[in-house]
């Protein structure tokens, strides 16, 4: 049998997000799973999995903000950024303030360009970073836009360390923050631990661990997944939903255009089409909007059978 829709995994440590997916292709015996977010193998928390059809989404979906919780470390600087690498410098703490910290984490909220650590599966020739950091050669610093909505402490500064939530852009290396945060409070840092909370609406709260995903499935060809299970038909895209009536479901289905009235759409607009049964059917793109009525053009991008 074919699943179709999403598998929330609660990651363990130890694993490459690659590894979560082989093990879900041996246990439910399918082929077409991807995922939506590589976690660092050390984190934990939310993988979110996209199976069989759902597997053509994986560009909307990704592109989802994230949250994160976590402990960063002052006045130890690592390699990589995180507790799995090589200590390169340690400094006093004695002085860092509980404000000071926040301040600075405070000042991080914001859009701004970021760049991939050096240890990092980032390419660059068809080279991955860190292929070129083991072997001593110099990593080139590739900036991307980041944008971090929200950054806090939770509790107090303990032992030199500070625990955070923090909700930011896809994309966003949380490692880099705390080895940015470190400089700039000029002890240097490094992200101890890392838990993925929410991609975009879903959360690691409905999430269940790989193990019992496996003994489920060894179950049962249709394991109850309970709340790790998002249908198909349900995957909350994050753009607006329109019905059609049966004349445009056909034409959808042919990769003809349709219009759609009272959506209050602009061009350039994704849409999710669903038919009188409320199933997926398409995810279309506004090509022309007409009058001032909210009517919109859209074609048809990726039409489900």
């Amino acid at each position: 049998m074919t699943h179709s829709g999403l598998l929330l995994i609660d990651k363990e440590p130890g694993c490459t997000s690659h590894d979560v997916v082989q093990k879900a292709r041996r246990a439910l015996k399918q082929r077409k799973i991807g995922h939506c977010g590589t976690l660092d193998p050390d984190a934990t928390g939310l993988l979110v999995l996209t199976l069989g059809k759902a597997t053509r989404l994986t560009r909307f979906l990704i592109n989802a903000p994230k949250t994160y919780s976590g402990t960063i470390r002052f006045g130890v600087s690592t390699d990589t950024y995180d507790a799995s690498g090589t200590v390169i410098e340690e400094s006093p703490i004695d002085d860092l303030s509980a404000e000071a910290v926040r301040t600075a984490l405070s000042a991080v909220i914001g859009t701004y360009d970021q760049a991939a650590p050096p240890y990092s599966a980032k390419k660059v020739g068809g080279v991955k970073y860190y292929e070129m950091a083991r072997r001593g050669e110099e990593v080139p610093t590739a900036l991307k836009s980041i944008t971090v909505s929200d950054f806090r402490a939770e509790g107090e500064l303990e032992g030199g360390r500070i625990n955070f939530v923090l909700s930011c852009s896809t994309g966003t290396y949380v490692r880099s923050i705390a080895h940015d945060l470190g400089r700039s409070l000029g002890c240097g840092a490094h992200l101890e631990t890392l838990r993925r909370l929410k991609v975009g609406p879903l959360s690691a709260d409905d999430a269940r661990p790989m193990a019992e995903i496996e003994a489920a499935a060894g179950q049962s060809a249709t394991p109850d997944l309970g709340t790790a299970w998002i249908p198909f038909d349900a995957i909350p895209l994050p753009f607006l939903e329109v019905g059609t009536d049966a004349q445009q479901e056909r034409r959808i289905s042919n990769g003809q255009t349709v219009l759609v009235r009272g959506a209050r759409c602009e061009e350039g607009d994704w849409i999710k089409l669903v038919n009188q049964r409320q199933q997926l059917i398409a995810v279309g793109s506004v090509i022309e909007t007409i009058g001032d009525e909210g009517v919109g053009v859209v074609r048809p991008r990726i039409v489900f059978r």
